[in-house]
Parts: C-alpha cells; structure tokens; sequence
C-alpha cells in the first residue's frame, strides 16, 4: 500500500483533470442545493424543467471564474490558505454572477431560473466541498510521507502569535517528523483552551507533559523573552535532558515567512544576555548626528560594531580606520551594501605612524573620535612588551595628540577592565594610555572620555568561540584554572554604553560599566557542552591547563582605593581615580617609548611598573621586578 501512495504522490495530476473534478463538484454541489432546499422530496416541476438550463448557466459561470482565477493550477498537496481564500472569493464572485443571470432572466423570460436560495445553498455548499477536499488530499498526502507513528512529540513554549505560526510550519513540513503535543504558556487564562488543535498549558505542568507524552524537543517561540525567563528555561532543559530550539525575531524570517531550518539552538552568548540597555538617543544624536567621527580599530568586533552603532544616528561620515586589510575590506563590503558611499570612508592606517594619522587628521578633519584600536591578549603582550607600548600606548598618544591640534569637540577612549590592578603588560600599558589621556584632557579643550569594560561575548579570540571550536573538534575544552572566573557582555551592548558614556562625558571621567554577574568558565564550559547535546566525561573532556603568563583568576572594574559616583543611567558608573600631572607623565611615557629600541623587556616593564605602582605582575617572568621592590 505504502509503495502505490509512494507512485501516486510522485506525479501532479494534469492540471485539466483538476479542472474537471472542480466542476463535478460544483455539478454535485448543484444537485444536493436542489435537494436541501425542497427537503429531499420533488422539485417543483417549474424548477425541474430548468434544471438543464441551471447546470449549463452554473457550470459555464464557473469554469470560466476557474479559468480565469486559474485555482486549479495549484499543488493540491500544498494547499495554502492563501489558496482557500481565493477558492471563497472565486466561488463568491460566480454567485454573484448567477445573481445577475437570475435578474436578467427575470426581465427578459418573466421568471428567475435560479430560485435565489439555491444560489446561496450552492455556494455554500461548494466552497465547503472544494477547500475540505483539498485539505483531505493535502492531510492525506503529509500522513502517508509523515505518518503519526514516527514523529517526535513537540511542545511549543508561548501560545501567542508566533506559537500559531510555529505550529503551522511544523504541520506544513512533510520532511519533519515532529508533532505538537501542547503548548506552554505563562498566561492563566489561556489555561485549558485548544489552539491549532493542541491544548494550552500552564509551565507548572511542564514536567509531567515531558513525561506523559515522551517529549524531546521544547520551541521558545516568545519573541524578546526576558533574559532570566530564558535561562530558567534552558537550565530546565539541560537538567531533563530535552532539546531545545528557539523562533529567530519575526525579522528574520524569509520573505516574512518561518520555515523548520530557522529554528536555531539555543546559544550560550543567549544566556548571557541581560535586558536591553535604555539609552538616551536624543543625547547621543546630539553629540553623533552631521558629525565627521574617526573610528580607530574599526574592523574589530568593537571598533566595526561601534561603527554601525554610530550609523544609527547620521553622522555627516564615518572614518574607518585600520591597518588590518582583509577585515577591514569586509567592513567596506557590509557598509556598500547598507549606506550610501559619501557616509563613509575606510582608510588603511596604522595609529603608531604619527605621519599617517597627521594627514588622516588633516584630510578628514573628525570632529569625534572614538579610539578602539589596541592590541588586546594577554599572554601576547607578556612576551611582547615593546609592542604593547608601540600599539597601546603610543598610537593612543599620537591619536590623542592629534585630536587636540585638529580641535576634535570628544575623544572617546575604549579600554579595559584588565587596567585595574594590573597583573599583566597589557593591562599596564591599557592603564598608562588612561592616565596620559586623562592628564592631557585636563589642559585642552578636547574632552577625552575613558570607558572601561571586560570580555566582550564573540569579539575576535574570545573564549566562547574557542570552546566552541573544541567542541566541534571533538574536546578537550582547556581551561586555564578551576576556579578563574570573568565578566562577560555582548558586543552590541559594550558598544550601546560606549555610546552612551561618551555622551554623557564631560572630559577626564573614567566611566566603568555594570557588568553584571562574573561567570565561572568552567561553568560556561559545561553548559556549551549540554547545549551541544553532548556530556562532559563520556563525550567531551575538560582539561586545566594552568594560568598563562599574566593571567589572574578575577578581573575587577575598579582599583581597590577608586571608588564610583552614579550617573544618570545605571549601568553606567563614574570611577574616582588618581589624577596626575600631565608634564610628569609626558615625561616619563617618552622615556617609556624610546626604550622600545632597546628590545630590552626587563626595563620596559620596570618603566611601566614605576609609572602604574600597582602593577603586579602574576604568573610571569616579571615577578622578579616585583620581589626587587
């Protein structure tokens, strides 16, 4: 039986076939008006004799409004309610004209061919026999390809506009073996009610529906679930070891339209998601819009992603600075594809040749400046100190520099969090580049604007995308230290506050951003592990490997003697630092420089030890600098 189905869905029935079996229906459709109107007993012989007259008027009327509306050309098998509609609108308009035949009979012969509740019997009955058999075929045809008994039971958390629309794409599909067992949704009072025909549940009933119905996959179909709400679910999930999808925003969606492969897993930069920042975009248009901003760094995961941030609020150009060609021609390409040319410019540049950004500064003239461009790992820096001081704190010195000859209105400076107590050369010379910027605001008119944050989720060596490249090799996860722990936020959010707090700045603060909760990687490691379907032990293994070079267990956002005043935003605070006189420090950062041609590491951490005094080095051959103290 299963091999006849197989040969009878492999071909389409000629489209004339369809047309034929239309118009036997609207024939049978006909009869059966006839015979519920006159309550199955004699027609009339007044009726009876125009009976040929009606199926030739009827049948006629109809074939041309199928002709026409071409409604038999339609896959069968796939019937849409786009296609039930237009078999009502279709079948409404013959009527109509069987109306208007009825009258011009009238006028002409005397009396009406059609007795007028024919008319509407039979379009009733038509329109219900042409749509539900369609539908019997199409139901039919996704049984014999999906049969009942091999689908995997389905709940869809969210029983709201985009539930529906995840239920239909499941029911649609005939290549997906999933059935909705129910829905779940946070609402009492949709409690107890059936929809799509499965019925509504409230969460608390979450665990025995899992269990009583055998269910493997849950769907998040709540467009924007609060953060929280989502872990929750996830936790509960990984802990019942049920899979886990969830329905991108509506706006992704293809041509408005959800289908099975843009149901996505869930991932761990989800989880980590807080609520949507509340940003004052009056206050940032003011700063941003008609202005020429330079962006240094701006084919890096914060530098481009503040370029398109800054976009938002129509600049009069965007300079998009970089010595990193191949990123940076990626930019280019997204930036050509979204805005108009004279919106933007991207320049090859390299911050440590003060020549070259003097003839950027010159030819483009910014207004803003936001300075993303630094060199950033850890262990890196701690073999290569002397570039650390090229990169980090000389091309922050010429940018700086130059922004206060050319007359640049703010200078935005990203740093970060490992510039508190520094344990390692990168978080020194991140420090370093903060005071000499602070020190040189304080005798110019550009306001320079430090901003101060930790491990941005997916930026460019981050450790989530390395885990998950371990993963995908098969393990095993390295992890420095049990215990190491870090602050995590999204790049879109890190850029949204720079944004902000370069707004708000008033010249010289040190803005420090609230990032949440630290996170404990191993934790991280073992929740990517579950999210990937996979168990830690049996299929992967996490493996410590000891701190690196620099590397301290916590990070911090403040230094133990700064403390913070708020700011009008709450995740947005202002550190208290020491101030430093901008002579002393210019002096001693020069010396610093030109030690880079001696290549000799040993006195240019020294140097940079006797300018940030709490730089204490950890797990690095720099210790001794220390113990000499």
């Amino acid at each position: 039986m299963s091999r006849l189905l197989s040969l009878f869905w492999k071909y389409n029935l000629p489209r004339w076939s369809i047309l034929i079996i239309d118009l036997v229906i609207c024939a049978f459709s006909l009869t059966l008006a006839f015979f519920l109107r006159f309550n199955f007993e004699n027609i009339p012989d007044a009726d009876l004799k125009n009976l040929p007259l009606d199926y030739a008027a009827l049948l006629l009327i109809r074939g041309v409004s199928f002709f026409i509306s071409k409604t038999y050309k339609g896959v069968v098998r796939y019937t849409s309610t786009r296609d039930a509609m237009r078999i009502l609108a279709v079948v409404i308009l013959g009527s109509v004209s069987l109306i208007a035949v009825n009258a011009i009979t009238y006028f002409t012969i005397g009396y009406f061919i059609f007795p007028t509740a024919i008319i509407i019997i039979d379009a009733l009955v038509t329109m219900f026999l042409m749509i539900c058999s369609r539908l019997a075929v199409k139901a039919i045809y996704f049984e014999s390809k999906n049969p009942e008994g091999g689908k995997v039971n389905v709940l869809i958390y969210g029983a709201g506009e985009s539930g529906i629309i995840t239920k239909r794409t499941l029911d649609r599909d005939a290549a997906i073996k999933y059935k909705v067992v129910g829905f779940i949704d946070d609402d009492n009072k949709k409690k107890g009610r059936s929809l799509e025909g499965a019925f509504i549940y409230t969460p608390d009933k979450m665990e025995s529906l899992v269990k009583d119905n055998d269910v493997e996959l849950i769907i998040i179909s709540i467009q924007n679930l609060p953060p929280q709400k989502l872990n929750d679910i996830t936790d509960w999930c990984l802990n019942h070891n049920v899979r886990l999808l969830n329905v991108p925003p509506a706006k992704k969606w293809i041509n408005g339209e959800l289908s099975f492969n843009q149901l996505r897993a869930i991932n761990i930069e989800d989880l980590l998601e807080r609520d949507p920042i509340k940003l004052d975009n009056e206050l940032i248009s003011s700063q941003i819009k008609d202005k020429i901003v330079l962006i240094t760094g701006a084919a890096g995961s914060i530098g481009s992603e503040l370029s398109r941030q800054c976009m938002k609020y129509a600049p009069k150009k965007i300079i998009l600075l970089d010595q990193a060609e191949s990123p940076l021609h990626d930019v280019e390409l997204e930036f050509s594809d979204k805005f108009s040319k004279d919106k933007f410019e991207t320049v090859i540049g390299d911050v440590r040749n003060e020549d070259r950004m003097q003839n950027v500064f010159r030819t483009f003239k910014p207004e803003i400046v936001f300075h993303a461009a630094a060199y950033k790992h850890v262990p890196m820096m701690e073999n290569n100190p002397s570039e650390s001081i090229l990169t980090n704190i000389l091309g922050t010195k010429i940018t700086a520099d130059l922004s206060v000859e050319y007359k640049v209105s703010k200078f935005v400076f990203v740093s970060t969090d490992k510039a508190v107590n520094p344990t390692n050369v990168m978080g020194a010379s991140k420090r370093i580049a903060e005071i000499y910027i602070q020190s040189l605001g304080k005798q110019s008119s550009t306001k320079f604007v430090t901003t101060r944050f930790g491990n941005v989720l997916g930026s460019n060596g981050s450790v989530i995308p390395r885990f998950k490249k371990q993963i995908e090799q098969g393990g095993p996860i390295t992890i420095t230290h049990p215990e190491i722990t870090r602050y995590f936020m999204t790049i879109p959010e890190a850029c949204q506050l720079v944004l902000e707090a370069g707004s708000m700045g008033k010249g010289g603060e040190i803005f420090v951003f609230d990032m949440g909760k630290s996170v404990k990687i191993v934790d991280l490691a073992r929740k990517m592990i579950k999210l990937s379907g996979l168990e830690e032990g049996r299929d992967i293994k996490i493996v410590y490997t000891g701190l690196r070079p620099g590397e301290k267990l916590y990070e911090e956002l403040l230094a133990d003697s700064e403390n913070t005043l708020p700011t009008h935003h709450t995740q947005i605070l202002i550190g208290k630092v020491r101030e430093y006189d901008y002579a002393d420090v210019a002096k001693v950062i020069n010396e610093l420089i030109k030690l880079f041609d001696t290549q000799n590491n040993l006195k240019i951490v020294q140097c940079m030890k006797e300018l940030v005094p709490e730089f204490k080095s950890n797990n690095s051959v720099y210790e001794q600098l220390d113990a000499t103290k």
